[in-house]
Formats: structure tokens, C-alpha cells, sequence
């Protein structure tokens, strides 16, 4: 028998995009877009928002890869999902810090989990709303998956927004440019300089050749400007969404394709470079059956202290939310 089924028997590809909020409804088109799922469900409580944003979506499908979009109020719609992307929670506020949306977060994250692995047993559920550290621990709990099974997307986003700087930086292409940002998905997180790359050459080597290019006043305000970039996109129009649905995108690519992809994304860690037992962003392989490797880049003994209080700060979270 072959390992392949016929074309006539493969079930298409669908992700389920559980919030038609700002970003929930942008994933869905990048997801779209992209190509990287022929079949998308939207699923919200409010029944007018998520019909009328998976229509939008629709209308435009003739101008995309093949594809089909559906939105409901009944959970139904997620069901035989591949992947679960949970993006609904609370709303960040201009001065909110992420951290400080936890408890309502938590709240759904332990409502909805069930409720979707019901109609979607065998789903990767894929944790994008913040804290979402927090949420990850949260919906790691609640689910009884394999840990490979639930993750979040932790500082893809982050070290996406780092990558970009460093190319605005150097004039160089983005592509180029490997670094990447992990810990909390938010104000105590870690550029990891020490393993950084400017094509085949250590950054920190090729800025020595390059000054004041990428020096450690450089370096200091390029990680100010990442962990602040949020806080910035909220103040002037009130969410941040574009991005961080093409980060989306591109973990559920990741999956869908099998690419195993190393990419930042949150997960629980288990003695790596010490810690355990809460959820953080580390750089990690990202395929079909979910997370599988973590590796270990080198880095400085300030930046293992640094990545060691980013999860003590949120396990101390962890312990007030009774997780």
C-alpha cells in the first residue's frame, strides 16, 4: 500500500483562528495569502464581527492561492482543525504591560482549550494572545496534550522586529541578518548578541570592522527599541496586528509543511541551561508534530542570568494565577 493517499482522498489543510479581533482576522488573511492552509475557520463569540470579517476575507479569494474561509459563533466551525491559533483575550491598553492581562487571559485560555479539543482532537494548538507565556502554561495545563503539542509564539515577532532594525541598521538584506530574541515575550526578554550573525560573520566581530555600526551603544538601543516597539504601535493606533499575523503565518507554514523550522517560539522548558518548569522562548525546531528540539546557542553568562530572571518573573505570575 502506499504511505501517500490519493489525491481524491487527502482532506485539505485547516487551521482554526479561535478572536476576530484585530489580529485573529488578520491571521486569517495572512494565512490565506500565504497559501499556507487551504481551509481557514474563524470562530468568535460575537456572531456579526466574525461573519462580516471572514466575508471581507472571502471577497477577496479570487486574488489569493486557493482557499476558503468560514466564520461562526458555533464552535463547530473548528472542527478537524490541524491547527488551533487562540489569539482572543484581553485588549493591551496604551501602559499596559503584557503580564498585566494575565488573570482575564487565563481565564478563557482554560474555558476555550477544552471546549476546542472536542471538535479538534488532534490539533497543534497554537497560543498567540498575551501573556502569551503565560497562556502557553496555561493552555498546557488545561489541554493534556503532549507538551510538542502546545506552544505559543512566544518572540518570533520580536526577533522579527530585531532582524528588521539590524537591516535598517546595516543596509544590509534581512535574510542576512541572524539574531534572535528569547525569554518573556515582553519586557524582560534577552537579545542574544553573543550568537548573532551578520551573514557568516559574528555581529559582535562585525561590528568591531564596522564602528560605530552595531556597537554596544548601538546594540543597547536596537534592544531598547524591540522591547518598546509594542508599546509604540498601541499608543499611536490601539493593537498591533499586521506583523504578528504574518509571525502566525508563518509558524502554521511551519507546521502544515513539516519545515522544521528553528524558530523562537514558547514552550515548556526542561533543564535548559537550568530552567524548567515554565514556559519561555527559546530557539526551537518547528514541524508537523509540533515543537521538537530546542538548541542551545552560545551565549554570555548575562545573557543565561538574564534569560534565568525572565522566568522567574513569569513563574512568579505563574504562581499567582495557581499554575
Amino acid at each position: 500500500m502506499s504511505e501517500h493517499a490519493p489525491a481524491s482522498e487527502r482532506r485539505p489543510s485547516k487551521v482554526a483562528i479561535v478572536g476576530a479581533g484585530s489580529v485573529g482576522a488578520t491571521l486569517a488573511y495572512a494565512t490565506l495569502m500565504r497559501g499556507a492552509a487551504r481551509q481557514v475557520a474563524l470562530y468568535d463569540i460575537n456572531r456579526e464581527k466574525v461573519r462580516a470579517e471572514a466575508l471581507d476575507i472571502a471577497h477577496g479569494i479570487q486574488f489569493m492561492p486557493m482557499g476558503e474561509i468560514e466564520g461562526s459563533d458555533d464552535i463547530e466551525v473548528c472542527r478537524g482543525a490541524d491547527v488551533v491559533v487562540v489569539t482572543a483575550g484581553a485588549k493591551q491598553q496604551p501602559g499596559q504591560s503584557r503580564l498585566d492581562l494575565a488573570e482575564n487571559t487565563v481565564g478563557l485560555v482554560r474555558a476555550i482549550v477544552p471546549e476546542l479539543l472536542t471538535v479538534a482532537p488532534d490539533a497543534i494548538v497554537l497560543m498567540v494572545t498575551n501573556p502569551v507565556d503565560v497562556a502557553t502554561a496555561a493552555a498546557l495545563k488545561v489541554a493534556g496534550l503532549p507538551a510538542q503539542r502546545v506552544f505559543g509564539s512566544g518572540t518570533v515577532l520580536d526577533t522579527s522586529r530585531l532582524r528588521y532594525l539590524l537591516a535598517r541598521e546595516t543596509g544590509l538584506a534581512v535574510q542576512n541578518l541572524h539574531a534572535y530574541v528569547v525569554g518573556e515575550h515582553g519586557d524582560s526578554e534577552i537579545t542574544l548578541w553573543s550568537s548573532a550573525m551578520v551573514g557568516v560573520v559574528p555581529l559582535l566581530d562585525w561590528s568591531t570592522t564596522h564602528a560605530p555600526l552595531l556597537d554596544a551603544e548601538a546594540r543597547d538601543r536596537i534592544a531598547g527599541e524591540v522591547v518598546g516597539a509594542a508599546y509604540q504601535i498601541i499608543a499611536g493606533k490601539g493593537a498591533t496586528n499586521y506583523a504578528v499575523a504574518l509571525a502566525g503565518a508563518s509558524i502554521i507554514e511551519a507546521v502544515l509543511r513539516s519545515e522544521n523550522r528553528v524558530m523562537s517560539v514558547s514552550s515548556e522548558l526542561d533543564d535548559y541551561v537550568g530552567i524548567s518548569d515554565v514556559c519561555l522562548s527559546v530557539p526551537t525546531v518547528v514541524g508537523r508534530e509540533g515543537i521538537g528540539e530546542k538548541l542551545v546557542p552560545p551565549m554570555t553568562p548575562a545573557e543565561v542570568a538574564g534569560l534565568r530572571a525572565s522566568a522567574d518573573r513569569i513563574r512568579e505570575v505563574l504562581r499567582r494565577l495557581g499554575l
